[in-house]
């Protein structure tokens, strides 16, 4: 396993931090503290609270953009594309609880990435629409309105950094199977 650099280490335990005391709460005299060293220390690594902030945001847009990208190429059925964004944000929710706190609840603390940012949530919103309508039109999935399954969907897995690290046992293939029929197929018997 490569060694975590510095500045991932400072943008980890910044996420961490992020995510209990809220971005606006937090200082750079906090984050040093917390890892023990010399404020001034942090401006070796990195430039700045807010530079922490983008690449936590922007690395973590991006990877679900890739994400996206790579199910709407697959071969797979809309069923199909539906079950593999549940399971990616199940794996980029897992992988980073306190970055998706800040995806969610501090983006709008973003400055020059925030229309960046916004652009790719939109076109990431735009493609899950798009694999509903289609799902739609073939008659896989049944014909309502998507954008009100979109949100349905989205609300739940943006919010599993909150529920995730609550279920130490966490079986994360069985949790996205799981999320799979209640989330798609939903639980009427």
């Amino acid at each position: 396993m490569k060694k975590e650099t510095r500045q991932e280490e400072i943008v980890r335990i910044a996420a961490r931090l992020f995510k209990e005391k809220g971005y606006s709460a937090v200082t750079m005299r906090d984050l040093a503290s917390e890892m023990g060293i010399k404020a001034a220390s942090l401006y070796n690594h990195i430039n700045s609270k807010q530079d922490i902030l983008d690449m936590i945001i922007i690395t973590l847009a991006e990877a679900f953009t890739e994400g996206m990208k790579q199910i709407q190429s697959s071969p797979e059925d809309c069923i199909g594309k539906l079950k593999q964004i549940i399971e990616l944000h199940v794996k980029l929710s897992s992988q980073n609880i306190y970055g998706m706190a800040s995806l969610n609840n501090d983006w709008m603390h973003l400055k020059e990435k925030r229309d960046y940012y916004k652009k790719l949530r939109s076109n990431y919103e735009d493609d899950f629409r798009a694999i509903l309508e289609e799902g739609i039109a073939s008659g896989e999935i049944i014909n309502q309105n998507p954008e009100v399954m979109m949100f349905s969907i989205l609300t739940t897995l943006r919010s599993l950094y909150i529920w995730i690290p609550k279920k130490e046992d966490l079986n994360l293939m069985e949790f996205s199977t799981a999320l799979n029929q209640i989330l798609i197929k939903g639980i009427n018997k």
